[in-house]
């Protein structure tokens, strides 16, 4: 696909289309958070994940209130659970398993013909495990968990039907050197061990995804979406990792125009360790 401009210099505008992830640890708890931001940024769409709320507890009312009528989610009581927000209808909804376990972590939906050309489009909601403190398998059952969990992410991703989607969420993997405060520090830390960044790295590749921050801004500039509560003042130590990705199919490549971090909800009272990351397209 050629850029829109070059493509139709005289055809009508483009769309501007934007997706936002965003990892909200608990979506009850940070619900103002949530009307906040979507009152500011006005995504068309919200991916989020961690959501930690049983479906009958989901604060639908208060979310479509904020304008945001269509809603998918899937939930657990305490863990887990992901959930889209559209302003536009979504059809199609289904939740995958993973590692023969029905944990809420992943959703998707097909954006519906009232979003014009961005209809059809195919959403992904993910929120990998975050597999623990230990880096060894056979040490650390969660970590297991998460290598099998990136495995089946790897098989999935190979028999991906064809046609524009779009992949977003925490997949608790910063994949590459300066997705990371410090590389050589985090080399033995989940989250950037080799092992984890190459199966990511690697799935992705397979199925052909375009990692959309790193496309518009390579390495070697930093980019993090995540900063750990351990810290005590973590604007100071900004010891960040790019855990958040929003990726899309190569036939969404020339379109992407923006990633953009909102580092601001980082400072928000009570915050997630997460901020949003929105991307936005232009079709």
């Amino acid at each position: 696909m050629t850029p829109f401009a070059d493509a139709n210099p005289t055809g009508p505008d483009p769309l501007r289309f934007t997706v936002t992830t965003w990892n909200i640890n608990s979506v009850r708890l940070r619900i103002d958070s949530v009307l906040r931001f979507l009152d500011a940024a006005k995504p068309d769409v919200l991916c989020l994940q961690e959501t930690k709320c049983p479906d009958d507890a989901f604060p639908l009312k208060a979310l479509r209130g904020s304008g945001y009528e269509n809603v998918e989610f899937a939930g657990q009581k305490g863990y887990n659970g992901v959930a889209i927000l559209s302003r536009f209808p979504l059809i199609t909804r289904s939740v995958m398993p993973f590692c023969e376990r029905q944990d809420a972590r992943h959703i998707s939906a097909v954006l519906g013909p009232e979003a014009g050309k961005a209809a059809g489009i195919v959403l992904h909601d993910f929120y990998v495990p975050a597999g623990g403190d230990i880096a060894d398998r056979d040490l650390n059952p969660k970590f297991a968990h998460k290598l099998d969990f990136l495995q089946e992410l790897r098989a999935w991703g190979g028999k991906r039907s064809a046609g524009p989607a779009i992949l977003v969420g925490d997949l608790n993997v910063a994949p590459l050197e300066h997705d990371v405060w410090s590389h050589k520090q985090l080399l033995d830390v989940v989250s950037h061990t080799p092992i984890e960044t190459q199966a990511l790295e690697t799935l992705r590749g397979e199925a052909e995804w375009i990692d959309t921050a790193r496309f518009l801004t390579p390495e070697p500039e930093k980019i993090y979406t995540w900063w750990s509560y351990r810290s005590p003042d973590w604007q100071a130590a900004n010891k960040g990792r790019r855990l958040d990705h929003a990726w899309v199919s190569p036939d969404l490549k020339d379109t992407v125009r923006a990633v953009d971090v909102f580092r601001e909800a980082r400072g928000w009272e009570r915050p997630s360790d997460h901020v949003p990351v929105t991307l936005t397209l232009e079709l």
